[in-house]
């Protein structure tokens, strides 16, 4: 009986000093946490050159400008350009994108070139809080000195000042809180004097050029690279097979491989191709999906040189296929001689005979230019869905161009077509004409829809 009450006098004893351990254990890692946070962090500065206002200084930041696509982020629908407002839909909740116009009370007019580059490449605020990452510093930390000098020159002097009005918050708190930002930032994004960009490690010049406009200021791994739980990108440039592997769904399309693969990614496509899809978001057989892309092709890709459009694509040429490969095409005829023949074996194949095969025909080819080839197509074969899913119920539009100026849409048949007929008819186009992707469930469908109605509610909601 003593040993008893002796063993439960210990146990309450180890039980009380565990209950004060733990709390003083998190509160020792909240100031670590804290004081790793606020500990100031030092940068570079850029050299300010005589000719900071110069023309010609100022005409090389307006392309670069295009070419880092500023104006889809920081323009709300019908807004002045640069001045912000956007909302950008985050894990954490709505981030409205800030205005970059020279104004001295809602903009960027009081930055230094310090300010400035310290806000571009390394994610800092001139109040020194840390940027939210749907700011892709990580990548723009790739930018050349002289590049961060041009765009700072076009930001002051090319651009007229506006104001904006500040918008409701959109992350409650105490996600909305910076110093979390701030380890996140110290945590994974690359010091720009780490990752400083060198030529000479590149085939040739022009493969060069490509990697420095797609891992730096066309920050295509934002969308087109895979992240990690934490929400890094998994990899920043070419080193990892990674890179550019397909990202996350961005409005609800996805952001589609833009390695090697050939099903699902850029095997198949020549570098024609891909010069010709970001000059006018449409090539002889394919067409870009999706209102993120339409817009970087509209206002960004368009706009630039042929020289640097023909260095993206030898440069996206040069990446190996990623691990993941889930789908595959091998060109087989039996679907379009089934069709041809009157021969609909399945629910699928009906539903494409009626709503499809006028405009991508039965043997899924389509026509130039116009109505995308299913066969072989990389967003159909894509291991997510939701993009074909998407696509049928609500449609889409390809953008006018410089060179393609007249708009072609396709139209969503979600309003006579249940879940699982979508469904059976998504199956259809990722598994026929030897196309080799997994089936679509009704689920899957249901969710989208679901996603496409909240979204039409949020439109026709007055804006406040």
């Amino acid at each position: 009986m003593l040993n008893d009450r002796w063993q439960y006098k210990e146990d309450a004893t180890m039980t009380r000093k565990l209950l004060w351990t733990l709390p003083a254990i998190a509160v020792l890692v909240i100031i670590v946490a804290l004081v790793l946070a606020l500990w100031p962090t030092t940068t570079r500065t850029i050299a300010v050159t005589t000719d900071s206002n110069s023309p010609p200084l100022v005409d090389k930041g307006r392309y670069l400008a295009q070419a880092g696509d500023c104006v889809a982020c920081h323009t709300s629908p019908g807004g002045i350009p640069f001045t912000g407002g956007l909302p950008l839909a985050s894990p954490i909740g709505l981030i409205y994108s800030t205005n970059i116009t020279p104004d001295h009370n809602s903009g960027i007019g009081t930055y230094t070139l310090a300010d400035f580059d310290r806000a571009v490449r390394h994610g800092i605020r001139k109040d020194s809080a840390s940027l939210y990452p749907a700011m892709p510093y990580p990548s723009y930390a790739h930018m050349s000195d002289d590049d961060v000098r041009a765009l700072y020159a076009f930001f002051m002097h090319g651009v007229a000042p506006a104001p904006s009005q500040p918008h409701s918050r959109g992350i409650p708190w105490p996600l909305s809180m910076r110093w979390p930002m701030t380890l996140w930032r110290k945590a994974f994004a690359p010091l720009p004097e780490a990752v400083a960009f060198d030529p000479s490690s590149y085939p040739d010049m022009t493969i060069a050029r490509g990697a420095y406009l797609v891992q730096g200021l066309g920050h295509c791994g934002s969308c087109h690279t895979p992240r990690a739980t934490t929400m890094q990108e998994k990899a920043l440039d070419a080193s990892s097979p990674d890179y550019l592997a397909g990202g996350p769904l961005i409005d609800g399309w996805v952001a589609v491989n833009l390695r090697g693969n050939s099903a699902d990614g850029l095997g198949a496509w020549s570098v024609a191709d891909i010069v010709a899809t970001l000059r006018s978001a449409r090539n002889m057989s394919r067409a870009v999906v999706g209102g993120a892309m339409n817009e970087a092709v509209v206002h960004s890709t368009q706009h630039l040189s042929e020289d640097d459009l023909n260095a993206i694509a030898a440069f996206l040429k040069t990446l190996s296929p990623s691990a993941h490969s889930p789908s595959s095409f091998n060109a087989n005829p039996a679907t379009a001689k089934a069709l041809w023949q009157g021969v609909n074996a399945t629910r699928g194949a009906e539903l494409y005979v009626d709503n499809c095969a006028a405009c991508h025909r039965s043997d899924g080819m389509g026509y130039a230019q116009a109505f995308p080839r299913l066969a072989g197509n990389s967003s159909v074969l894509a291991s997510d869905p939701s993009s074909v899913i998407r696509l049928i119920l609500d449609g889409s539009r390809l953008p006018a161009t410089r060179v393609a100026p007249s708009e072609l849409a396709m139209p969503g048949f979600g309003w006579r077509l249940s879940d699982d007929e979508v469904a059976q008819l998504a199956t259809f186009t990722r598994q026929s004409w030897g196309n080799q992707a997994s089936r679509v469930q009704a689920a899957q469908v249901g969710t989208i829809r679901g996603a496409i109605q909240r979204e039409r509610a949020a439109q026709a909601m007055p804006v406040r």
